[in-house]
């Protein structure tokens, strides 16, 4: 982690520095995320950000005729809506509106965001570096952790859906390693 703090600039007043940790699914991102919350607090201010609370509802993402890998790759989010009214504001607006996802009701209800005017941002998410949002931002840590070890995470009962995850999840993670290769984009790799 050495080689983020001396990438963390001095910022200037109305100045925002966006981080993304970018891994697979329990890879580790939020435990990594909370440690980094918890290290820059006192010098900067932060606010974090995970991408899983802006998906878009099931009827969206599901069923839709598609493979499921690119369900969950390309639907899970509305990924231009999310380029055009979070990445691309990111750094001017300082009051701004998200859909965030409500598991319980599944629906998207509208969430007021307000950030510091000068801080460091922390966005953590699958997929971060995909096309669309890599430009967003100033530095990037990947979290490169085994499938096998990431899976022995989820709970028993979800292991038993392996056929689910090969259909769906491992697919769409094994395209997104072929074709963006994140783990040579990112700023910072640290094996997990």
């Amino acid at each position: 982690m050495s080689n983020f703090w001396g990438s963390l600039p001095h910022l200037q007043k109305g100045e925002r520095f966006i981080v993304g940790i970018d891994g697979l699914s329990r890879a580790g991102k939020t435990t990594i995320v909370k440690e980094l919350g918890e290290q820059l607090c006192g010098r900067y201010d932060v606010h974090t950000f995970h991408i899983d609370d802006y998906i878009v509802s099931k009827s969206r993402r599901y069923h839709t005729g598609q493979e499921e890998w690119f369900e969950y790759y390309q639907l899970q989010w509305d990924v231009l809506w999310l380029r055009n009214h979070f990445f691309e504001i990111l750094k001017m607006e300082r009051e701004f509106n998200l859909h965030k996802y409500t598991a319980s009701l599944d629906c998207c209800e509208w969430q007021n965001v307000t950030l510091p005017d000068t801080c460091v941002v922390l966005i953590e998410g699958i997929f971060l570096q995909r096309e669309e949002w890599r430009e967003f931002f100033d530095y990037v840590i990947y979290l490169d952790c085994p499938r096998e070890k990431r899976f022995a995470r989820e709970k028993e009962a979800t292991r038993k859906k392996s056929a689910k995850f090969e259909r769906r999840y491992w697919k769409a993670e094994d395209y997104y390693l072929q074709t963006i290769k994140p783990e040579q984009k990112a700023d910072l790799v640290l094996q997990v």
